[in-house]
């Protein structure tokens, strides 16, 4: 460690040196010859050359040739100020930045751990595979997947579950990646073709146009699903058919019985493209095994805290997804005690009003 920071100050005294070493030379040649006025008669040698190849009129020739004359004669009048560098201030900045090296190799020492050792990928990876999920968060237990998806290629399940980590991970592209690798595998499953929608809906920033097929084929093989139909409305709606989208959500809705949620959520739908105001209401289109696991990532991650809490991301990532979830009891609690412990660092108290205001699925039953 101590031998990279030594090499990092050389090299940087090394790049100071060369770039203040062209810019005396710069300002040099700048302070010699002024290079407006051979800028200027070039200019008129091209307006000639233009017009000699019939590229410009007469009329064209003769305005550009005055505007590039008065040009001309105003560099020649009064020639521009050219730059010049103070040699002192030079020797300054090259020492300030060979100094600021060796500032932060002092810092470091005195207040970093030189001593920890490295902690190469597949170090960390082994060790995740060894531990319980329910102790990693969503990005570790995303990793241990994709090993494990890549030792075994061919089953759906596995694939399913990394698109449900990815998706917890706030990574929807890599999701609808692995859920299209498990559709592929098991075509004939429609809970895998509802997720690889709903994580397509997911990465297109909630645009249902964009996850049409996936629902489509959700809709073949389990014809009347409520959650395929609800998207495909939605797609509707994206494409401005308005009308037609109302029309299907309302339909979708009398099917639902006065007290189940997931008609409010259609009411609420319809609300909104018909430009009324409208609640709250929980998602319609949760899925109780995708539920399921995002609430035990959820729990892991609190009990992770819980036994080390000097994990700032940690923090804000377990107050965003108490607000994606619902819980603001959880969600007020964690960020009290994470605005406590991060009093006097504001980029980390920014980060956690954020997650604070993220807006709530409605995926609590």
């Amino acid at each position: 460690m101590l031998l990279f920071w030594a090499v990092a100050g050389i090299l940087t005294a090394a790049a100071a040196g060369l770039i203040l070493m062209r810019a005396a030379g710069a300002s040099a040649e700048a302070a010699v010859v002024d290079p407006a006025p051979a800028l200027y008669r070039r200019q008129l040698g091209e307006i000639d050359d233009l017009a000699e190849r019939g590229l410009m009129g007469d009329a064209e020739r003769a305005a550009a040739h005055a505007e590039a004359g008065r040009r001309l004669l105003a560099a020649t009048d009064s020639p521009a100020e050219v730059w010049n560098a103070n040699p002192r201030a030079r020797r300054f900045v090259l020492l300030v930045l060979a100094a600021a090296p060796a500032l932060a190799l002092g810092l470091y020492l005195n207040v970093g751990s030189p001593g920890t050792a490295d902690q190469p990928y597949a170090r960390r990876l082994a060790a995740w595979q060894r531990s319980d999920l329910a102790s990693l968060n969503p990005p570790e237990i995303a990793a241990v997947l994709r090993q494990a998806t890549s030792e075994r290629p061919n089953e759906a399940e596995g694939f399913r579950l990394l698109g449900l980590a990815e998706s917890a991970s706030q990574n929807p592209i890599a999701a609808v990646r692995a859920l299209r690798r498990a559709a592929q595998i098991a075509p004939e499953r429609p809970d895998i073709w509802l997720m690889l929608g709903q994580a397509q809906v997911a990465a297109a920033g909630g645009k249902a146009s964009e996850a049409q097929g996936a629902f489509a084929r959700a809709l073949q093989l389990v014809p009347g699903d409520p959650t395929a139909r609800y998207f495909l409305a939605g797609a509707k709606a994206d494409a401005g058919r308005t009308a037609e989208a109302v029309a299907d959500l309302t339909a979708l809705a009398a099917e639902f019985p006065a007290g189940d949620d997931r008609r409010a959520q259609v009411q609420a739908a319809i609300a909104r493209l018909q430009g009324q105001p409208a609640a709250a209401t929980p998602d319609a289109a949760a899925d109780p095994g995708q539920l399921a696991m995002i609430q035990g990532m959820v729990a892991g991650l609190a009990a992770r805290l819980a036994t080390k809490p000097d994990d700032p991301d940690g923090w804000v990532r377990l107050v965003r997804a108490y607000a994606v979830l619902g819980d603001t009891t959880k969600r007020d609690a964690a960020y009290a005690t994470a605005h406590a412990k991060y009093a006097k660092a504001p980029q980390v108290l920014e980060q956690l009003d954020e997650a604070a205001k993220a807006e709530a699925q409605g995926l609590t039953r």
